[in-house]
């Protein structure tokens, strides 16, 4: 489904260049749902920028569906981690969700069916005429998925889109995204600079090193597909787990490209 080759991004300044991502080759299946994890600052999100079309990289390329991505494709959506910048205050929470809808030119009603039921999934049904700033922090991210749901992906990015929210919001959301997944089989990409939840969350959790970034590990999470927040993160295999990435983000801190384990 998505196909990251050998991509590379270099920053160039006045007297200075800044070589972020190295090389970095890995592939999504269709309906697979990937964490991406590494120390701060290591080019997450100037990697997932790359794969949605925001941002040119310097080398190789990104693929959707066999196609290269040369711009923003209209079968991805991207989720972000500040989603008090990414709502329109001054729009209700259904035009919100709306708003990337215009372009497709649905029906008024089919419009209303749509947006209606992104907002059931999210559970805010009873919220289309409240506005974003009379929301709380967790409902207004998920005001964000619901626009990505809504828009009906094939590929769903998410830019740390938990970070700004408390630790029981977190846990809720964490619980939608993995709902909603499985419930319309859509291929998610999840960055997060949080060990737990890219256990937590993933089939596979990469794992970059640190500044120029490469892929450190692209990690099997073999836990069981039915995960709950109390059951699975006090299994004895998630605390394995959760070690294992730890242990390679501190290597990858330390090492850089030249500590990384070669990825297949």
């Amino acid at each position: 489904m998505l196909d990251v080759r050998n991509l590379n991004k270099t920053y160039s300044g006045r007297n200075r260049t800044v070589e972020a991502l190295r090389d970095i080759t890995f592939s999504l299946d269709a309906g697979e749902l990937v964490c991406l994890v590494g120390p701060s600052g290591c080019g997450k999100t100037t990697l997932l920028k790359c794969m949605s079309g925001l941002l040119d990289p310097t080398g190789g390329e990104v693929r959707l569906q066999g196609k290269p991505i040369t711009g923003p494709p209209p079968g991805m959506a991207v989720v972000f981690q500040e989603y008090g910048r990414s709502l329109f205050a001054w729009m209700t929470v259904f035009d919100n969700v709306a708003l990337p809808l215009r372009r497709k030119k649905l029906g008024k009603a089919r419009l209303a069916e749509v947006v209606g039921h992104a907002l059931e999934v999210v559970g805010l049904g009873d919220a289309h005429h409240a506005y974003p700033w009379q929301l709380s922090g967790g409902m207004q991210q998920r005001v964000a998925i619901a626009r990505a749901v809504a828009y009906e992906p094939q590929v769903l990015l998410m830019d740390e889109p938990f970070a700004a929210v408390d630790a029981q919001t977190r846990a809720d959301l964490e619980d939608l995204v993995r709902r909603l997944w499985r419930e319309l089989g859509v291929t998610v990409l999840f960055v997060t600079h949080d060990i737990d939840e890219a256990v937590y969350l993933g089939q596979r959790t990469i794992i970059l090193s640190k500044s120029p970034t490469v892929i450190q590990e692209d990690l099997r999470i073999d836990l069981p597909d039915e995960r709950d927040q109390l059951h699975t993160r006090s299994s004895p295999h998630f605390a394995e787990l959760r070690a294992h990435v730890y242990e390679q983000i501190q290597r990858a801190k330390l090492g850089g490209p030249e500590h990384a384990v070669p990825v297949g």
